[in-house]
């Protein structure tokens, strides 16, 4: 016989279960079944792993592939490293501290898409306002988006630009909550700042670190938005990320296609999220 008492605390789970599992697993679930199906809106057949093996075989999934991976790996190291400097710099001895952490937030707040326009209006390779100021002062600025070379490294500064408020904030929650006595030790021993930032910043700020490098990655590996808004995958495919590849069977009407291509972005995030996740934790427990 079941013991209410005991069953008691776990009511209290029942509705965040019941919507967990309506808006995620029932969803999830549904996609791994019409990934193996060709469907429409009103009819479907079940035609097993043919989806997928097309998919491999669309001549921009290598592209996308190597474009997600560099596009992923960049963003997330900008973010880190430029949100852990911006993270020092506010929290030490200056003024306006607080309206200055407010600045480096704000691009957060904005739209993506509204970001992607105005940057796309801004590298404009003759009218933009980046390569207007560069010619002011006698240098010839590129062709940011439309250069096959650059043009997803273009993207990658404007999402570094937008995102790296988010890293900021968690770095300086990291740095405030380490101890002050563990600097003034520094200073009795004769540290100066940058081994205080080597040797108490850093190490102690890992949690927040790793979380940054999490949350940077999967952004990254999921991007779509913003590239979509900028350069709509081109030119060719030079910035064609998997989600974009995606979104393009969806508009196309390949409906069971595109399904098969989220499963495989969806494991594939996870193939590469959970193992680096696994990962720093450990290194944290070894701190």
């Amino acid at each position: 016989m079941i013991n209410s008492r005991k069953m008691y605390p776990l009511y209290f789970l029942l509705p965040a279960g019941i919507i967990y599992s309506v808006f995620f697993l029932v969803p999830t679930a549904m996609s791994f079944f019409y990934s193996m199906t060709w469907w429409t809106l009103d009819d479907w057949e079940f035609i097993g792993f043919d989806n997928f093996i097309q998919f491999f075989q669309e001549p921009s999934l290598r592209i996308g592939f190597r474009n997600t991976l560099i596009f992923a790996f960049t963003t997330m190291g900008g973010k880190v490293v430029i949100g852990l400097l911006l993270a020092v710099f506010l929290c030490s001895k200056i003024r306006n501290k607080n309206f200055l952490r407010s600045v480096v937030f704000f691009p957060v707040l904005l739209s993506t898409i509204a970001v992607g326009v105005t940057f796309k209006t801004m590298m404009h390779p003759t009218t933009g306002l980046i390569n207007t100021a560069l010619a002011k002062i006698g240098i010839t600025g590129p062709n940011w988006l439309g250069d096959s070379s650059i043009a997803l490294l273009s993207v990658a500064m404007t999402d570094i630009w937008k995102g790296v408020g988010i890293a900021t904030v968690i770095f300086i929650a990291g740095i405030m909550a380490i101890p002050g006595h563990y600097y003034e030790a520094l200073k009795i021993d004769g540290g100066n700042a940058f081994q205080g930032f080597w040797h108490v910043t850093l190490p102690l700020s890992r949690p927040a670190l790793n979380t940054v490098i999490i949350l940077a990655l999967i952004g990254g590996l999921r991007t779509f938005d913003l590239v979509w808004a900028m350069t709509g995958g081109g030119p060719g495919f030079s910035t064609d990320l998997l989600a974009s590849i995606v979104y393009k069977q969806y508009a196309g009407g390949f409906y069971g296609l595109a399904t098969a291509g989220n499963v495989l972005l969806f494991l594939f995030v996870g193939l590469i999220a959970f193992p680096i996740f696994k990962l720093l934790n450990r290194k944290e427990v070894d701190l």
